[in-house]
């Protein structure tokens, strides 16, 4: 049996990973959904998250039960080491990645591709003022911050999602299924 893709995505805060990575895997049913483990209130929504306690979360990353986990923006997120039975048994997986860990899923997971999400700073501001879970300052000190490179050895699809969600699924489709005369 070929071993599944686990396929990050990553991009700034506002450009859409959620809804690229639902719609996408509505799309090409072929492609499982990762439920990221977050210390985030539950009603704070956005993705399907598992909500956890600070406490909860470093005694399940203890346990060895993520395959990976990272902190950012005062937050914990972890990815289930139940992950590695749905690759070894062929299912390709899209999960929202943090950039800080592309070089430790790039060591640990092959195959491993990145799709890194753009989109113009006013799309991006647009959106977070919405999603309201930011307040001004933040938005803007989100904005000013900027991406690094991906780590070496990283295979990545950068993709625009400035416009609507299907253009960049379909896009996105076509890219990670070409088609082969």
């Amino acid at each position: 049996m070929t071993r599944g893709r686990l396929i990050g995505v990553v991009g700034p805060s506002g450009v859409g990973k959620d809804s690229v990575m639902t719609a996408l895997a509505a799309r090409c049913p072929e492609l499982g959904l990762v439920r990221r483990v977050i210390t985030r209130a539950p009603e704070l929504g956005g993705e399907d998250f598992e909500a956890v306690s600070v406490v909860m979360f470093e005694k399940r990353k203890e346990e060895g039960e993520f395959s990976l986990s990272w902190g950012a923006h005062d937050l914990f997120y972890g990815i289930p080491s139940g992950i590695e039975s749905d690759l070894a048994n062929g299912r390709n997986l899209l999960v929202n990645l943090s950039r800080s860990v592309l070089e430790e899923a790039r060591d640990r997971f092959d195959p491993f591709l990145v799709i890194s999400l753009t989109a113009r700073p006013e799309t991006l501001a647009q959106r977070l003022a919405v999603r309201g879970r930011e307040s001004t300052d933040v938005i803007a000190r989100r904005l000013a911050r900027p991406a690094p490179p991906p780590p070496k050895g990283v295979t990545l699809i950068e993709v625009a999602n400035d416009g609507p969600l299907e253009e960049t699924v379909e896009r996105l489709r076509a890219m990670l299924y070409p088609v082969t005369a």
